[in-house]
């Protein structure tokens, strides 16, 4: 059990006895000392949760220690003893960073009551402090992996919004990891100390998800057997992400845009409304503008939430950060798994690059778990790779070609984005099992040699790769 440890500086005996008496019986750890020269080094030699100090001491004034503690140890609290004529000296203290005050005499329920206070501010101060770095360890710009100008860019937008109050509208592929960026303006906020929820709106149905948002009361439907608190309320000061907007009835959408308008809700089947002071980042991955036009998302909300959008680019479109990403999950799933893989080859990271990647950032970090999990190797090989990634893309994606010239194209994409990267992954499986030997290669998998070492040339395979140790026989290339 943790006891905190209170010092006491006064140069009256009779004070320091009657707060180690008092404190003692409260399982506080008490030390006391007359002089400030005592008090300063004890300071200096322990740690104190708290100080009670006397503000007129023999040789150091008291306003001079607290300086020295408020500027080397700023973590204790402070609450100052003060004669009845030198109450204007505690005020001063705590403009200078005192807790409180006590003026003497004080009875021991006044030591008690303004100690428990302190002590319960301090615990609550430390706790906010761990939640802001849990926060920001978890949402740091630094676990955004990329150096994409497009990302860059988002990171600049977002440390200027943050600091704001206003509502920001994130779009996004499933997958681009809207919530990260979400969890991010948070953590740069002013409310970082407060509550960051997350409202996935595709995963509830409508009834479910107005309950979850505001609340309801008992009785309120078939089922509602108690009172419930919703997110708005648990989210109360701090920030609610809502992702995935559009799925919202516009039904729901109307009580939304009331939230946003006057910052007020009604839980489901009460009577009367409850106040919100609640920040609120959404998020979609459709096209609300469209939506708006069918009719299908009201135009005053598109507008309440379209304060600030930003649109967070597809990984597709920053292929050059897929390297990162890639070696970034590898180092994570290493840890969690105690494996030592070292990295990728190039043949694996020329297949990464090429892959379109409809899932995104999560799909990229599956594929790389998945791979590790599998491998028992040193690298992540390409044989690896296109064995867990099955490299293939939905037809109803490419338009049927108008003409033969399209058709010809639409051939030529397929053949370079799929069939090639599998092709290779033949090969080089081929000659593995055969060691090198081309000839064995060839006839294993019912090739003529020629064709196949024509093949080879036209992905770049080197023959020596593959070839035994040093002291076996191993064929080599011949062209």
């Amino acid at each position: 059990m943790d006891y905190s440890k209170i010092l006491v500086i006064d140069d009256e005996p009779c004070i320091g006895r009657g707060c180690h008496l008092v404190l003692t019986e409260q399982d506080f750890l008490v030390k006391t000392c007359l002089t400030g020269q005592e008090g300063l080094k004890l300071l200096n030699q322990e740690d104190f949760d708290l100080l009670l100090l006397d503000m007129k001491l023999p040789d150091i004034d008291g306003m001079e220690i607290l300086n020295s503690i408020h500027r080397d140890q700023p973590d204790i609290y402070v609450v100052v003893i003060t004669g009845y004529s030198t109450v204007q000296n505690a005020v001063e203290a705590m403009k200078i960073g005192a807790y409180d005050y006590l003026s003497k005499p004080f009875s021991d329920e006044e030591l008690s009551l303004t100690i428990m206070r302190a002590l319960e501010k301090k615990k609550m101060s430390e706790e906010n402090r761990t939640l802001r770095k849990q926060l920001l360890d978890r949402f740091s710009f630094s676990n955004i992996v990329g150096e994409n100008q497009d990302l860059v860019n988002i990171f600049r937008k977002i440390e200027k919004v943050a600091q704001t109050e206003t509502t920001v509208l994130l779009y996004g592929e499933s997958g681009t990891g809207k919530e990260l960026f979400a969890g991010a303006i948070h953590a740069h906020s002013q409310r970082a100390a407060r509550q960051f929820i997350t409202l996935d709106c595709s995963t509830l149905s409508p009834t479910l998800l107005e309950s979850e948002l505001f609340g309801h009361i008992r009785g309120a439907f078939t089922g509602a057997v108690k009172d419930k608190t919703g997110v708005f309320q648990i989210a109360q000061d701090g920030t609610l992400f809502i992702d995935e907007v559009s799925n919202l009835t516009l039904e729901i959408q109307g009580k939304l845009l009331r939230v946003l308008e006057s910052f007020e809700y009604k839980p489901v089947g009460a009577c009367s409304s409850k106040k919100t002071n609640t920040r609120i980042i959404a998020a979609t991955n459709k096209d609300l503008a469209g939506l708006v036009k069918e009719g299908k998302f009201r135009e005053d909300l598109y507008y309440r939430l379209n304060v600030f959008p930003v649109f967070i680019p597809p990984l597709r479109e920053r292929k050059d950060d897929i390297p990162r990403l890639a070696y970034h999950f590898l180092r994570r799933y290493c840890r969690k798994t105690g494996k030592k893989i070292q990295g990728f080859s190039d043949d694996a990271l020329e297949v990464l690059l090429n892959f379109d990647w409809p899932g995104n950032i999560r799909q990229l970090k599956n594929i790389v778990e998945r791979l590790i999990i599998m491998s028992d190797g040193a690298e992540l090989e390409m044989l690896d790779i296109v064995d867990h990634l099955w490299v293939k893309k939905s037809w109803e994606e490419k338009r049927i070609p108008e003409n033969h010239q399209d058709l010809q194209e639409l051939k030529q994409s397929i053949l370079e984005e799929h069939y090639l990267p599998v092709q290779k992954a033949f090969l080089i499986k081929a000659l593995k099992d055969c060691q090198g030997n081309i000839t064995n290669a060839a006839a294993r998998v019912g090739m003529k040699r020629p064709n196949f070492s024509s093949l080879m040339k036209r992905h770049n395979i080197n023959q020596a790769t593959f070839l035994p140790k040093k002291g076996q026989k191993a064929e080599k290339l011949t062209t």
